[in-house]
């Protein structure tokens, strides 16, 4: 009763506070400017984030669970945040802003977060990773962090995503017993849900760094906490799959531009909502196709998380060999779309 109580208070806490944030956006001047690369034509204000972490910090401290790794969490996912909206707010330089999110990752390898070993999913045998354990994880929770915030680039699409992936994250969790690290998955989603009613499009705003880089954190972290415990390939592949759309989307994004000799760094307009959008979709058909693809990937997560080990491992495979086919269909993954775009209806504007 208490884990729904904390769902519900998430919900309504994100749902309430996005005015304020946008209230906020309007006095400080942080409103995200249009420009040639971005989908959105009007001035829109950017800290939405702000009713995300507020909705999801409200939960946590409903659902009653204060020990040390709760506690954690909160810590580190405050100091991602606060990095996040400081940037929103002064737009500081990459290198200060990865420096807030390895504080944030280490505290929460001092306070026992980390990926000990790694496993082979066909022969079951585990190889600890000992010291390589710490730079690993906070590798895992910077990227993660940062997969979420390059997909922000449409209303509605981080967001989604990541409420679909909280939620993949809670079942998975709670088929392992993991209940804590599910009830904060729950959380998580909520808060997401309650802020997307202002976000989808037309958007009357954005989440911004601060709600993008703190939802990616919290998600890798609770990979951590509760999927990350089994010797076995669940173990491994899993978050992966939970969080397929930002993680493969960056891992083309740099397939790509190594393909076309281009800086890893430098933006280009292939990544896969820009693509749906160039075939013709409008920006609410572009979002749930992602958001379709998001449920697959968390399906085939929930799947593995509850077959055979051989049957985990033909998911696993069907899954990754569909993902590759399909970027490169699109032509995230090389750069060269192999589709026409779609002919829309002069009218048709959402």
């Amino acid at each position: 009763m208490r884990i729904w109580l904390a769902v519900a208070a998430a919900f309504a806490v994100a749902l309430a506070m996005t005015w304020p944030s946008i209230w906020l956006a309007h006095k400080l001047h942080i409103v995200d400017m249009p420009n040639a690369r971005k989908v959105h034509t009007a001035p829109t204000p950017r800290v939405g984030g702000i009713a995300i972490y507020l909705g999801f910090v409200a939960g946590a401290l409903l659902l009653g669970v204060y020990t040390r790794q709760v506690a954690a969490v909160l810590i580190a996912g405050s100091v991602v945040f606060l990095t996040g909206f400081i940037d929103d707010y002064k737009d500081i330089s990459p290198k200060f802003k990865l420096a807030g999110q390895f504080v944030a990752a280490l505290i929460l390898v001092a306070a026992g977060f980390s990926i000990r070993f790694i496993s082979n999913p066909f022969t079951g045998s585990t190889v600890s990773l000992g010291v390589f354990g710490i730079p690993i994880t906070v590798l895992w929770l910077v990227g993660v962090s940062n997969a979420v915030n390059l997909i922000d680039g449409m209303d509605g699409l981080a967001g989604g995503v990541s409420a679909i992936a909280a939620v993949a994250t809670a079942i998975v969790c709670l088929s392992q017993g993991e209940l804590v690290a599910a009830a904060l998955a729950g959380i998580l989603a909520a808060s997401a849900l309650g802020f997307l009613p202002w976000n989808f499009h037309p958007a009357k705003t954005f989440m911004g760094d601060c709600g993008a880089l703190f939802m990616g954190f919290i998600l890798g972290t609770l990979a951590l906490m509760g999927l990350c415990k089994g010797a076995t390939a669940i173990s491994v592949f899993i978050p992966f799959l939970i969080l397929g759309v930002p993680v493969f989307d960056t891992f083309c994004a740099i397939i790509r531009r190594l393909f076309l000799h281009k800086p890893i760094f430098e933006a280009d307009k292939m990544h896969l909502h820009q693509v749906l959008l160039s075939l013709g979709l409008g920006q609410r058909q572009a979002v749930l196709t992602i958001y379709v693809f998001a449920m697959l990937m968390g399906l085939a997560a929930v799947l593995m998380a509850i077959l055979t080990s051989a049957q985990a491992v033909m998911v696993l495979i069907i899954t990754t060999v569909a993902t590759f086919a399909g970027a490169e269909i699109l032509g995230t993954l090389r750069g060269k779309c192999h589709l026409s775009p779609i002919k829309r209806d002069k009218q048709e504007t959402a």
